[in-house]
């Protein structure tokens, strides 16, 4: 595995971790539609939040929130509807972004709720 991929994975499983931590049910992880992937869908005061990781080892570069691209959250709520309608839930649901920096083995998380909305796109 090649180690942009190991470090995401890491992140991944930092960001899992705090959600728990923090009263998040986990649903699922890494589900996938087509070419569409969520990296972390939970549930959390009758929200569905749909969550994507960003995970660096400096902040030198554009903020996390900057790095979920238009095209990526079109991608998410593509993914999301149809994990909606698999699934068959009735709740309100909210886009998050989490970032987890990784510096000299010092973590720090960012955790950005209602990163994005699906009706302004």
């Amino acid at each position: 595995m090649a180690d942009h991929n190991k470090l995401g994975k890491k992140g991944e499983e930092i960001a899992r971790n705090y959600m728990a931590q923090n009263g998040y049910k986990l649903r699922d992880t890494n589900w996938r539609y087509r070419k569409n992937e969520i990296d972390i869908i939970a549930e959390k005061n009758n929200f569905l939040v749909v969550v994507e990781v960003k995970t660096r080892t400096n902040d030198y570069f554009e903020h996390p929130k900057e790095a979920v691209t238009r095209k990526k959250q079109k991608f998410i709520i593509q993914a999301t509807e149809a994990y909606i309608m698999e699934n068959d839930i009735d709740m309100e649901t909210r886009f998050d972004i989490i970032a987890v920096t990784i510096i000299n083995h010092k973590t720090e998380i960012e955790h950005i709720e209602d990163a994005f909305q699906p009706s302004l796109l």
